[in-house]
């Protein structure tokens, strides 16, 4: 895993999020947890020869961020929004998350095979939260203070984890960094409204949820993309496309790369990111933002 600090560690070079830990004197706090089996217990192993693990910490509901909870099970107290115990592996019309979590081990994770759950097997205890909270909450480890900062947009119970003692700020999915941003289920003003709340922290380092590690200064650039995703639908309805020719039409595939293992999604994104703000568009549950 990459050191940022003496205490802070994460790993953005693997399927799925960047899940990371922090160490305190008086044990480590992890968050988010590796979607691939044998890299959870990797993960889960080097923590521990920290000292034992306090807190689990999800920073969002989708899969990518909360699989590898199974494999966390009796190490720490699990911690979550309301928003993503209320998700959490829930399916929707478009993604099955416990077959999307399977789909990557023959790719991914081969050897992960012999430790992965049948579906039965998982959803009797998938490892959800055990403290769940509304609005902000803050957790005091040893000498160091973690600030859950409720930051919705992406999903409903988005969290940013600031830790102060580290000048650090982990965001999750608030930012993509360098990546293809996944907008199906966010409410892009408020998104952007936690992107201004992220950007008054004082911090040196931004773990994003997907990407290179980062600096506030990247902010600028997820805003930007949020922005001209919404704008462009908007100039596509204005211009009487239908939904079809917006989908067909609005395509930002060649800013970005999908994140590692998921280029085949790549279609996948632009199409689902395109009708699903045409209908928030359209229904007026959001406007054209300038």
């Amino acid at each position: 895993m990459e050191q940022l600090t003496p205490n802070v560690f994460t790993e953005t070079g693997l399927r799925g999020c960047n899940p990371s830990f922090v160490t305190t004197s008086d044990g480590v706090v992890v968050i988010d947890t590796p979607q691939l089996p044998t890299r959870a217990v990797a993960m889960r192993e080097l923590a521990e020869s920290h000292g034992p693990i306090r807190y689990v910490i999800n920073t969002e509901h989708h899969v990518d961020h909360i699989f590898g909870n199974y494999y966390f099970k009796g190490a720490g107290t699990v911690v979550h929004h309301q928003g993503v115990y209320d998700n959490f592996m829930l399916a929707s019309p478009d993604l099955d998350p416990f077959a999307y979590a399977a789909e990557a081990i023959p790719t991914d994770d081969p050897q992960g095979q012999g430790i992965f759950p049948d579906r039965d097997e998982y959803y009797r205890d998938p490892n959800k939260a055990t403290v769940v909270f509304t609005g902000d909450l803050t957790l005091r480890v040893g000498g160091h203070t973690f600030e859950l900062l409720h930051t919705p947009g992406h999903t409903p119970g988005q969290v940013a984890v600031h830790v102060p003692d580290e000048r650090v700020v982990f965001t999750g999915d608030t930012v993509f960094s360098e990546c293809q941003t996944w907008l199906m289920t966010s409410d892009v003003r408020q998104w952007l409204a936690s992107l201004a709340r992220v950007a008054g922290l004082d911090v040196d380092y931004l773990v994003p949820g997907h990407g290179p590690v980062t600096t506030t200064r990247y902010l600028a650039t997820q805003r930007a993309v949020l922005i001209e995703w919404v704008n462009a639908v908007a100039e596509a309805i204005a211009k009487g496309w239908s939904r079809e020719e917006t989908i067909e039409r609005v395509n930002f595939a060649a800013r970005y790369p999908v994140d590692i293992g998921q280029g085949y999604m790549m279609s996948h994104i632009q199409t689902q990111n395109a009708a699903s703000l045409y209908n928030k568009l359209v229904d007026g549950l959001a406007r054209p933002i300038h």
